[in-house]
């Protein structure tokens, strides 16, 4: 029996896009010895996308379509065309020409090999942003440095799973998804393939700086306690400290320096005041925390779907 391939695409605002990127698409799946169904998920595009792939999954039987009721993100999409998947091997990739695929059949191969994730990686791009490529390179170097998962520099969400992976993630009931994350925590027979970044077809990039802050942040507080032993650690530096200036003024009352032990306004400030940026730090990361949980708690889906794209 022929395996079934899911190609799972998330998509928004990708109106000048999509008219190239699916028949490059399409030229690769027509060579694979496999049967292809390929998941456009439309994250509440705004600009006529939906409507564009609606005409595509009319007229091409291997094309089906996710239409989300708004913009959920970018990982809420992905989780809703994996939840969408019935292919024995899964493959999530971005539509704008950047995740080439050409590397799919090579993918596969590895998966028939006998790994459960095939986990694309970047390599260096001369002409990426310096900002992008310091920012990036911190990221990674702090949630490796601070969480007990390992997520390689350049990674992507270009990858494959077998469907043993797919359901092990699909079982995973986080609200606040980091997909590299989770991945890499699971565990199962995975490999890096490295790829060229291709230069995006069309359009610009939709990844905000602000959303790349929030996928950060999902990040770091789902995968680590260490901003709550920051503050505890700064704590105790504290108390350290307040300790040692009690046994100094000790020692010159008894030693009868009275003279020297004069009260100081600005001494008795600064105290004040680190201690109170320290509480007020520590209770900022119980308080992101306390959120996440209470988000977690509500049991409200990742996100919604339409049967029907939305009109603008």
């Amino acid at each position: 029996m022929t395996k079934l391939i899911s190609i799972v695409i998330p998509v928004f605002n990708e109106t000048e896009v999509l008219p190239t990127s699916h028949p490059a698409l399409k030229n690769v799946v027509r060579t694979l010895p496999y049967d292809v169904e390929i998941i456009y998920v439309d994250d509440g595009s705004l600009d006529g996308t939906g409507k564009l792939l609606k005409n595509l999954a009319d007229t091409d039987p291997q094309t089906r379509c996710v239409y989300l009721s708004r913009n959920f993100g970018h990982q809420a999409a992905l989780c809703a065309g994996l939840d969408q998947a019935h292919g024995d091997i899964v493959i999530s990739m971005d539509c704008d020409g950047q995740h080439p695929p050409q590397v799919i059949p090579e993918m596969l191969s590895l998966i028939e090999n006998g790994y459960d994730i095939v986990q694309t990686q970047r390599m260096e791009n001369q002409n990426l942003p310096a900002l992008k490529k310091v920012t990036s390179g911190l990221f990674y170097a702090l949630i490796n440095k601070i969480s007990g998962t390992y997520i390689n520099p350049g990674a992507a969400d270009f990858r494959a799973l077998s469907r043993q992976a797919l359901d092990a993630l699909r079982s995973m009931p986080e609200y606040h998804r980091f997909l590299r994350g989770m991945i890499s925590w699971m565990g199962f027979r995975s490999i890096i393939l490295p790829y060229q970044e291709a230069q995006r077809t069309m359009g610009t990039s939709k990844y905000s700086i602000g959303k790349m802050v929030r996928l950060a942040s999902d990040a770091i507080f789902s995968f680590s306690l260490i901003p709550l032993y920051i503050g505890l650690s700064a704590g105790g530096v504290f108390i350290l400290l307040a300790v040692a200036q009690i046994l100094y003024v000790l020692y010159l009352w008894a030693a009868g320096m009275h003279d020297q032990i004069e009260p100081g306004w600005s001494s008795l400030m600064a105290v004040l005041l680190i201690a109170s940026g320290i509480i007020m730090i520590l209770l900022g990361f119980i308080g992101v925390y306390i959120g996440y949980i209470f988000q977690q708690v509500k049991g409200r889906p990742v996100y919604l779907t339409m049967k029907e794209p939305r009109s603008e």
